[in-house]
């Protein structure tokens, strides 16, 4: 007798390339911020090109440093809500695995999530170390991990163009 592979969909795909997608973002996530955390001090900078430096900044907050400046709950709250955008990703990849840019979209983004949810979990911040500028403006520093959520952010807005122009 047959048994279904809990990790097949119905809608005739597997989450297994998605889910290997995701990992590979939390790996090079990880990777990264270890390397970079090892190389450098907090707050050192290094110029790397006249717009980019890498530089090892720590963010409590959210995207832009949201709520940074809090007295810690924020780290429960960011958690609480990357866990459950976690289960709710997973529940739409299996759901929709047949759907390649919807799910190229879902699985950078969980990737991303994850990447800075163990930041979160194991160190109580999130370490960021791209960081790009223009003059004297820089943009806030940033990580893999942020980079995969905001590609898979524009790849679902171009996936849901697509669906709507059919």
């Amino acid at each position: 007798m047959a048994t279904k592979n809990r990790f097949s969909s119905t809608a005739g795909g597997s989450l297994v390339p998605w889910l290997g997608i995701a990992m590979i973002v939390i790996l090079l996530d990880q990777l990264t911020k270890i390397t970079v955390t090892r190389m450098f001090s907090y707050g050192q900078s290094h110029p790397v090109t006249s717009f980019f430096n890498l530089v090892l900044a720590y963010n409590k907050g959210a995207a832009f440093s949201f709520l940074s400046t809090q007295g810690g709950w924020q780290r429960y709250l960011f958690t609480g809500i990357a866990i459950a955008a976690v289960i709710f990703i997973l529940y739409l990849l299996k759901r929709h695995a047949g759907q390649r840019l919807f799910c190229w979209a879902l699985a950078l983004i969980l990737g991303g999530a994850i990447g800075n949810l163990l930041d979160r979990m194991m160190y109580g911040h999130v370490i960021d170390f791209l960081d790009f500028y223009v003059r004297n403006w820089h943009w806030p520093a940033f990580n893999v991990a942020d980079s995969a959520i905001c590609i898979g952010a524009v790849l679902f807005v171009v996936d849901e163009l697509r669906r709507v122009n059919k």
